[in-house]
């Protein structure tokens, strides 16, 4: 009898035990403190970024100009330029890997742009090199940065070449398409001189919609572009003959 009465207190004081036993209230948290010099937050709509220098310039000058030396009927058939193509070719990488790093951060730095690393395509015994082995890296620019991009390559990294006495205006493809190559990639603001691991050269590709080399030489022209005049290239050809 005495077990029952003890197992009926049980059962009455479990039911007490549970009452008492109720969910606490969640804690406040503690307002921040705002740190001294720290950038505030924007509440309003951000302000969209301004238009690129050159894209303003070719669509108020360059457009007006080519339509009245070529004769042309329509804004649309002015040519333009639609890509620029940076390429950095990086044979170290198969005796350093650590090469390929370095090149990726100058061209992100140069570009503005994360680029993609080009591999091989086929394995090259002489060379030392299997398919898809990691050989260099390559960008696209479009839009905005298409044309920031040249007026940094026009107005401040080709006068920055040593010994420089223009560009060549023969290449060409004969589609409208222009090529030129850089050795040093130091030319470019971007680049810090005591930073780099090594020089590197590029190759600099603009794709426009001309379809003559013509209409392409003019539209680079409007662009500032620094082309070496016949009389040069024809001194400089006798100078090497």
């Amino acid at each position: 009898m005495a077990k029952d009465k003890d197992k009926g207190k049980d059962k009455d004081a479990k039911p007490k035990q549970e009452a008492q036993q109720q969910p606490k209230a969640p804690k406040k948290e503690a307002p921040r403190k705002e740190v001294a010099g720290a950038p505030k937050a924007a509440t309003g709509p951000q302000l969209p970024a301004p238009p690129a220098r050159l894209a303003v310039q070719y669509r108020d000058k360059i457009v007006p100009e080519l339509m009245k030396k070529f004769g042309y009927k329509t804004v649309m058939q002015v040519p333009r330029i639609k890509k620029i193509i940076i390429n950095m070719g990086v044979g170290e990488t198969v005796n350093d890997k650590k090469v390929l790093d370095h090149a990726l951060a100058d061209m992100t730095r140069i570009a503005g742009q994360k680029p993609v690393v080009t591999k091989t395509r086929k394995s090259i015994a002489n060379f030392k090199v299997r398919a898809g082995y990691p050989v260099g890296c390559m960008v696209t620019l479009r839009g905005a940065r298409m044309y920031e991009f040249l007026d940094r390559l026009v107005n401040i990294a080709i006068p920055r070449i040593r010994d420089f006495r223009g560009v060549s205006n023969r290449a060409f493809d004969g589609r409208g398409s222009y090529s030129l190559g850089v050795k040093e990639q130091i030319i470019f603001p971007e680049i810090e001189y005591d930073k780099i691991d090594a020089l590197r050269g590029m190759d600099i590709a603009i794709n426009t919609s001309a379809r003559t080399d013509d209409e392409a030489r003019a539209l680079l022209t409007a662009f500032r572009f620094p082309f070496r005049q016949e009389q040069q290239v024809k001194q400089q050809e006798q100078q090497k003959g």
